[in-house]
């Protein structure tokens, strides 16, 4: 082996990094942006097994620092493509990354929307704590972002409008 020459072809590389790359942006989207949101000692553990467990199906017998630098160039790139195809075209951020999903309405749990984020009621109480709420009675609505984020919006504060700025 040496340090810098790829043991498999520059082509076979790209490909391996690129199949990893959409192998896992279709798990984490099928997963939902619960598994992404907060990182739990148990999501660590499987993040960092799943790392392992794919760098093999990454790098295949190659270990060299250009294989590594192909690999990773590659992965950057196509998800600097992926991120300005998000950007452009509004179908494919939905695609992609999700629309937020109303969990709570009018101090009311939204069950099918709960069961569709996988997000039970104790779990969404916390977080709703978290950010001050201790009574569904306070909550107008409660929305989860594509990003993870839980956004709130309590029953005394107003709506925003256009032109409140």
């Amino acid at each position: 082996m040496h340090w810098w020459l790829p043991e498999i072809s520059v082509g076979e590389k790209i490909l391996r990094s690129l199949i990893v790359y959409f192998f896992l942006l279709i798990m984490f989207r099928l997963l939902g942006r619960r598994e992404v949101a907060q990182m739990t000692v148990f999501d660590l553990i499987v993040l960092l097994v799943l790392s392992n467990v794919l760098q093999n199906a990454m790098i295949g017998p190659d270990n060299s620092v250009t294989g590594g630098l192909i690999g990773a160039t590659a992965i950057l790139a196509v998800n600097w493509i992926v991120g300005r195809a998000a950007f452009t075209n509004r179908w494919f951020e939905r695609t992609v990354e999700g629309e937020p999903i109303v969990l709570v309405h009018g101090g009311r749990f939204v069950e099918g929307n709960l069961r569709r984020a996988n997000i039970s009621r104790e779990e969404l109480m916390s977080n709703l704590r978290s950010q001050g709420v201790f009574a569904m009675d306070d909550v107008r609505a409660a929305i989860l972002e594509p990003s993870g984020k839980l956004s709130v919006l309590k029953k005394d504060a107003e709506p925003a409008t256009e032109n409140s700025q």
